[in-house]
């Protein structure tokens, strides 16, 4: 981040670019986005010259100034021993609070009083001295510090023909010190900014210690109401009371050369500078037909100077009370340097018999070469046509719009600022413009593609809707179905314990069978000795039907018949044995009861055997049910795949 310097930017910056516009240092004024993205303007201090200009174009007071009336006071509240030196716009400005205010400031502890007035006028003869040593023609004056800074900072060129004698407020201080032999700190009441810098350059010689400015003095003498009897400045001076006026130095020059000497007037921040880079090559050379320029970075000179109160700025009160002061001036008696009455060389003769006692030497300063900060670079054809196209300006029409909205009067020089990072395209209206309508139709693009997903979206909902009703059905067969099959495997389990139970009871009548069989056969043997032939067919056909129980009494499915079969036979059996059975009564019996337990018995093997059956019948079809549940299971399933594979592709 820029380091703050004497004209900085606040939090009020809106971006408006208007700083730009009238900033006569190219790189002083730095456009860059804030961590918002908000386009702010940034004073870049190494480049300002305190010219004031940014100050009074800016409508949302973002710019303000800094100086050093809050320390002043501070420091005479703690005992420091201060005197001042006040500027001649002072008396000007505030010609009803003039008395009362250094009246205050005595009752503060301000020591001495000094109006730079006094100061003025050992500058003029100071001119005029080193003019005739010197033969200094041509050259540009510079009680204006902000044209000292500029020329410093932007010309380096013109220094040698900057007039090297020190400005009223410093031949003020000067005299202070080595005539007036005053050990305090000195303070200037200051309408200028830069005056601040020249306080803290190498030709401020530390003399001044505060800039105290007109504006922030005023604002804290009304705010703590600092008021006292009247006082006044204690040197008498002339008319360099007039200094603060355009063409003030001009006109003290004619007081003591006469009107046929042709001194250049100049003022004004930006016609000022334009004025001198136009016309560096011949000021350096010496090829200018005047004395020297009587330069001034403020229109209206020092009276309106950019410390100044801007209500002041609204009337011409202080230009007339000026108008006052030098008629005062040049009023006075026969015999003086500052009588109306006398011929210029009279005036000049006087003037340097009023200042013999002191050493020109004294008045003289130095200047510096600041420009190596203030360089920036000239791109080349191919970097301009880099940076045009950067900006979408591709075109020799689009590259001379000079709209001057990014605050450049033409696009190149809004190209040599990006180019050296004092600037960034989006700051040009013309590319925004641009970028808006590529946004814009970007928008449009997206609109479509918006409206577009909503109603793809719509399908897309109607779809899924759809697909959950889809889903919903096919898990309610899935339900039905599970359902289904859980019952038909209960019913199946339930058929199965029952035809487990009745081959159990087959079993066990078989084994009675058998048992049965057995009893007849041993019967049948008693039989023997009476019916021998019989009781052989009878023992022949018993242990064939015996064997054919047991076959079918094996398989399941056929032992209905088999049995049958079998109680047919016994039938036979019990009809041929009867004969037999005649003959012994007690075995007949036997017999008798036995074939009623066989009939008995055969006849519950056909009921349980007919229970097999139907119950075998009967889980067939249960597992034929089960069997279609399962493939309806799997096409629900089948059909949910179907479904979720849809959904996910759409």
């Amino acid at each position: 981040m820029t380091k703050k310097g004497l004209v900085y930017t606040n939090d009020s910056c809106v971006g408006c670019n208007k700083c730009i516009s009238v900033c006569s240092c190219v790189g002083a004024m730095v456009a860059k986005k804030d961590d918002k993205g908000k386009n702010v303007i940034t004073v870049d201090p190494e480049k300002c010259v305190a010219c004031g200009a940014c100050l009074d174009v800016c409508e949302h007071n973002a710019r303000t100034f800094e100086d050093d009336t809050e320390r002043f006071f501070a420091d005479l509240a703690r005992g420091e021993k201060i005197s001042i030196l006040i500027a001649p716009a002072f008396l000007a400005n505030y010609p009803k609070e003039y008395e009362s205010v250094l009246g205050g400031l005595k009752k503060l502890g301000v020591n001495r009083m000094i109006s730079a007035s006094f100061g003025a006028d050992i500058t003029t003869w100071a001119y005029l001295n080193y003019v005739k040593k010197y033969d200094f023609t041509g050259g540009i004056s510079q009680p204006c510090p902000a044209v000292v800074s500029y020329i410093e900072r932007y010309v380096p060129e013109l220094l040698p023909k900057l007039f090297p004698v020190q400005s009223p407020m410093m031949c003020s201080a000067i005299y202070a010190k080595q005539v007036m032999n005053i050990s305090d700190k000195l303070a200037f009441i200051s309408p200028c900014i830069a005056k601040k810098e020249e306080i803290n350059s190498k030709r401020g010689k530390g003399l001044i210690q505060y800039n105290v400015t007109f504006d922030h003095l005023m604002r804290y003498v009304r705010e703590h109401q600092i008021s006292g009897p009247s006082c006044k400045d204690e040197i008498s001076y002339g008319l360099g009371s007039i200094y603060p006026t355009p063409g003030g130095l001009k006109e003290n020059v004619y007081w003591f050369l006469g009107e046929d000497v042709f001194i250049r007037q100049c003022e004004g921040e930006k016609h000022m500078y334009q004025y001198l880079q136009k016309n560096k090559k011949q000021i350096a050379k010496g090829e200018t037909p005047y004395l020297f320029i009587d330069a001034l970075n403020c229109s209206a000179g020092c009276l309106y100077g950019t410390a100044t109160e801007s209500e002041k700025n609204a009337t011409d009160d202080v230009m007339m009370e000026m108008m006052r002061i030098r008629k005062a001036s040049k009023n006075k008696e026969f015999r003086h340097t500052w009588s109306k009455k006398l011929s210029p060389k009279q005036r000049l003769r006087l003037l340097n018999k009023q200042f013999s006692h002191l050493n020109l030497a004294d008045y003289v300063c130095e200047y510096e070469d600041k420009s190596e900060k203030c360089k920036f670079n000239i791109p080349s054809p191919a970097q301009l046509d880099e940076i045009f196209n950067e900006m979408d300006k591709r075109t020799k029409e689009s590259r001379e719009i000079n709209c001057s909205c990014c605050g450049y009067d033409t696009c190149e020089l809004m190209a040599t600022a990006i180019h050296n990072g004092f600037n960034y395209k989006e700051n040009c209206i013309y590319y925004m413009k641009g970028q808006v309508e590529i946004e814009r139709t970007h928008a449009w693009e997206l609109a479509e593609e918006v409206k577009e997903d909503k109603e793809k979206i719509s399908e897309q909902k109607e779809l899924i809707l759809q697909t959950i009703e889809q889903i919903d059905a096919q898990f309610e067969h899935v339900y039905e179905a599970v359902d289904q099959m859980v019952t038909g495997n209960e019913e199946s389990a339930r058929e199965c314990s029952n035809i487990a139970s009745g081959i159990d009871e087959v079993a066990a009548f078989c084994r009675s069978l058998n048992d049965t069989l057995n009893s007849i056969n041993d019967f049948i043997q008693e039989l023997n000795v009476n019916n021998e032939e019989v009781v052989s067919d009878i023992a022949s056909q018993t242990n064939l039907l015996s064997l054919n129980a047991s076959i079918e009494a094996a398989r399941a499915g056929e032992a209905g018949r088999g049995f049958a079969v079998v109680a047919s036979e016994i039938n036979v059996l019990a009809s041929d044995s009867g004969e037999t059975a005649n003959r012994s009564t007690e075995t007949q019996q036997h017999i008798l009861r036995a074939i009623d337990d066989i009939k008995n018995d055969t006849a519950n093997l056909n009921n349980i055997i007919t229970s097999i059956n139907e119950q075998t019948n009967d889980l067939v079809d249960v597992t034929q049910e089960m069997k279609e549940y399962n493939s309806r299971i799997l096409a629900s399933a089948t059909n949910v795949k179907e479904s979720l594979t849809k959904l996910s592709n759409s």
